[in-house]
């Protein structure tokens, strides 16, 4: 079974980097036509759609048959088979790789050792679709994460260092009923706007002891815990509230709708703000998929009771992941977020685009390692953020005032 979805999946992927050639290619040829025509002839705007429907509908076959291939191997894993990568955090990977061992067994000044790693959000001691108190086996083990933002974002890999891609701007629906035969049909108009993102670089590093080479448990501990979340955060940041310069990714927040609820309910909690953000995608025709939410606003929603004192939300006896009307909710500890919230169509209104993996090289040669017997330990990663609909986001601080009526 795994194997089936292995062939498939390197078919789909392979169709998928077909399209991305003619994408590109296509790329080129609309700034040419822009640039000398100023705008795009309603042929190449076709093409272009042709393009990014096929490339659209083969990221989510690549996405299902990633899922599919996840769900098979941790079946694999459960029943005692050789696992895989995909159920090791990074620092297990790290330290179990071949390369690695070698390296520890002869720590020798001027090596360096590249371990690739493959990004993980399950965690390994927990069977899927099972929520459970966590069982700690030892002392050394990955801390549990929280969801972030990428996880609610829809996922894509790119060989460039930029995107080019299409954004769409406008509609105007000129569609109409046609009395009779022969009638000539209106045409609606779709605006787009070419775009073109960078990929960024994400990185940090440490120094160790060589001795922590003899202790490959704390070794993958320190790269779990600390490496691995540490971008990880500064990611979320980006996503959330990047600035577009050179060398961050353009934000969310900075090009998300501002909150204007349609009306105020009776006796508005922040719960009804959700909703109403909820309510502003859907006349906009985005329907929301995720929330954003500062850990403390987030305490206080959960905290809410009646004026009996029973807990609206939360139940102090289950563990259960946060979501509010039926969609997940991402708590975030950004100090800026704290009194606002992000709701948005995460999976259709922005992709991220990863050149590369976060991953770890070890090195004895940086600065005077060889003199001080230290090591240096690098993570980083590439991205890029595509933020195709910025109207299928809202944001604003909970408790914005209801605008008043035109002429009121």
């Amino acid at each position: 079974m795994a194997d089936e979805v292995r062939d498939l999946l390197k078919q789909v992927t392979n169709d998928l980097s077909r399209v991305n050639d003619e994408f590109s290619k296509k790329a080129e040829e609309c700034l040419t036509e822009v640039k000398n025509n100023g705008k795009l002839s309603q042929e190449t705007k076709s093409e272009v759609d042709k393009l990014a429907t096929s490339q659209t509908e083969l990221t989510g076959k690549l996405e299902d048959l990633q899922a599919r291939l996840g769900e098979v191997e941790q079946k694999s894993a459960r029943r005692g088979g050789g696992g895989s990568d995909g159920l090791k955090s990074i620092g297990h990977q790290a330290i179990e790789h071949q390369a690695m061992k070698d390296f520890a067994a002869s720590v020798q000044g001027g090596r360096r050792v590249s371990v690739p790693v493959k990004n993980v959000t399950t965690s390994p001691d927990i069977a899927t679709g099972i929520v459970e108190p966590q069982r700690l086996p030892g002392i050394d083990v990955m801390p549990k994460q929280r969801l972030f933002v990428r996880d609610l974002i829809a996922g894509g890999r790119t060989t460039s260092p930029a995107i080019f891609w299409v954004q769409q701007t406008g509609f105007t629906n000129a569609a109409v009923v046609i009395a009779t035969e022969g009638t000539a049909k209106p045409y609606s108009d779709i605006e787009f706007d070419t775009k073109i993102t960078p990929v960024v670089t994400i990185a940090h590093m440490f120094k160790a002891s060589k001795q922590i080479m003899d202790d490959f448990a704390q070794l993958q501990s320190t790269i779990d815990a600390e490496l691995r979340y540490g971008l990880k955060y500064v990611e979320e940041q980006e996503i959330l509230f990047g600035s577009g310069a050179s060398g961050h990714l353009d934000g969310i927040v900075p090009n998300a709708s501002a909150f204007a609820p349609a009306f105020a309910p009776e006796s508005r909690t922040p719960i009804d703000d959700l909703r109403l953000a909820i309510l502003q995608a859907q006349l906009a025709r985005l329907p929301v998929d995720g929330f954003v939410i500062h850990s403390i606003d987030w305490a206080k929603i959960e905290l809410t009771k009646t004026s009996e004192g029973a807990y609206i939300l939360a139940n102090p006896l289950r563990i259960a992941g946060p979501t509010l009307w039926g969609r997940p909710v991402v708590e975030t500890e950004i100090p800026q977020f704290e009194g606002e919230f992000l709701a948005g169509a995460f999976q259709s209104g922005a992709q991220i685009f990863d050149r590369e993996d976060a991953n770890v090289v070890i090195s004895t040669e940086n600065a005077d390692d060889f003199e001080k017997n230290l090591i240096s330990v690098r993570c980083e990663e590439r991205l890029a953020l595509a933020l195709k609909r910025p109207e299928a986001f809202v944001t604003g601080p909970f408790g914005t005032a209801v605008p008043a009526p035109i002429g009121g």
